[in-house]
C-alpha cells in the first residue's frame, strides 16, 4: 500500500503524515528541543508538534525562525501544531493562551490548534494545580464552550485548523453533535502504537472524516512524572516487530511508524539523536505486506503508557470508556 506524504484534512488543509514530536521530560535541557527541531527541519521534517505544556515553545520557535531565515524552509511549507492546556478551558482564556504561544513562537498563526486534554484544571499560574493537601483542582467548563472559542480563533485567522487530543469516542460525539457546530475537529491526537492500536477509535474517526494522529508512536519515554509505569513492555523490543524489521532491512522504529501510516494514521516520531531523527523520516520508501501487517496487528495488547491515572477521578477522564 502506497502512502502519500500528506493527508487531506476535512477543512481542506494538508497535514504531513510524519511529524516531529518535541516533548521532553523535565530533566532534559530546553536547549535540546531547539537543537533537535533544527536537526529535524534540516533532515526534512515539515510537521512540528509542540504544546504550551512542554515549556519549550520559545526554543522550538527560535529553531524554526532560524531555518526560515537561512532559506531552509518557508513558513508556508511548515505545519506547526500547538495545544491548549487544561487550565485554559474557560472560553475567555482560549485566545489569550493561543496568543501567548504565538508570541513565544514568533509566529502569526498556527497550522493546527488542539484541546490538549478533555480534563479541565483550575485556571491560574500553576499548570497542574493542587490544594494545600495535594488534591488536584479541577475545572468543569463545558468542552463545547471551549470548542466554540477555538472556532472563533480560526475565524480570526490565528489558526488554520482546529482539533482535539486525548478525546474518546463519547467526547468526540459531544463536539460533533453540538448544536450550531461551525467546524468539526479535523483530528484526534491520541496515544497509538503497536501495543495500543486504537482500532475502534480509528474506525469511528474515519467514519467522521477525522484524522487519527498518533503520539507515543514508538512507545514512551517512561517519564514517571506522568505516572508512566517503567515496567511496561517496550514497543521497540517486541520480537515480531524486530523480526519484520530484520526482513525489511529497516529499524524497528521505521517499521513501527510504517505500520501506523499504512492504517491511515499520522505518526509523531520523537528523538533527540540526529541519526534517529533522520531514520524515523525514512518510512515512505518501503511497504509492509498484508502478512506483515497482520502479524503486527496481532501484537495489540491495549497497553497504555500515558494513562494519566492521577486524574482518574476527573469527570471527564477519557480512558474509562472502551474507546
Amino acid at each position: 500500500m502506497a502512502v502519500e506524504p500528506y493527508v487531506l484534512l476535512s477543512d481542506g488543509h494538508r497535514i504531513p503524515v510524519i511529524g516531529f514530536g518535541t516533548f521532553a521530560p523535565d530533566k532534559i535541557p530546553k536547549s535540546m528541543a531547539e537543537e533537535a527541531t533544527r536537526a529535524a527541519i534540516e533532515a526534512g521534517y515539515r510537521h512540528i508538534d509542540c504544546a504550551y505544556l512542554y515549556g519549550n515553545e520559545v526554543e522550538v520557535g527560535r529553531a524554526i525562525k532560524e531555518k526560515i531565515a537561512d532559506g531552509t524552509i518557508r513558513r508556508e511549507d511548515l505545519f506547526y501544531t500547538g495545544k491548549l492546556w487544561s487550565t485554559f478551558h474557560p472560553p475567555d482564556l482560549v485566545r489569550p493562551a493561543l496568543e501567548k504561544s504565538l508570541q513565544d513562537l514568533q509566529m502569526d498563526y498556527l497550522d493546527l490548534f488542539l484541546i490538549h486534554t478533555p480534563l479541565g484544571l483550575q485556571p491560574g499560574e500553576d499548570l497542574v494545580p493542587v490544594d494545600e493537601n495535594g488534591k488536584y483542582l479541577y475545572d468543569n467548563t463545558d468542552l463545547r464552550d471551549t470548542w466554540e472559542a477555538l472556532e472563533r480563533c480560526k475565524d480570526a485567522g490565528l489558526v488554520k485548523s482546529i482539533g482535539v487530543s486525548n478525546f474518546n469516542r463519547r467526547q468526540l460525539e459531544w463536539i460533533l453533535n453540538k448544536p450550531g457546530l461551525k467546524y468539526k475537529p479535523v483530528c484526534d491526537q491520541v496515544e497509538c502504537h503497536l501495543y495500543l492500536n486504537q482500532s475502534k477509535l480509528l474506525e469511528f474517526c474515519k467514519s467522521h472524516d477525522i484524522v487519527l494522529v498518533a503520539y507515543s508512536a514508538l512507545g514512551s519515554s517512561r517519564d514517571e512524572a506522568w505516572g508512566i509505569d517503567k515496567d511496561l513492555p517496550a514497543v521497540l523490543e517486541d520480537p515480531v516487530l524486530k523480526s519484520v524489521a530484520d526482513t525489511q532491512g529497516r529499524t524497528p522504529a521505521q517499521v513501527a511508524l510504517r505500520y501506523l501510516l499504512q492504517r491511515g494514521i499520522v505518526a509523531l516520531a520523537k528523538s533527540f539523536t540526529p541519526a534517529r531523527i533522520q531514520q524515523n523520516l525514512q518510512v515512505l520508501d518501503f511497504q509492509l505486506s498484508k502478512e506483515d501487517m497482520g502479524r503486527l496487528e496481532g501484537r495489540n495488547r491495549n497497553v497504555r503508557y500515558v494513562s494519566l491515572l492521577m486524574w482518574k477521578d476527573h469527570p471527564q477522564y477519557p480512558f474509562n470508556d472502551e474507546y
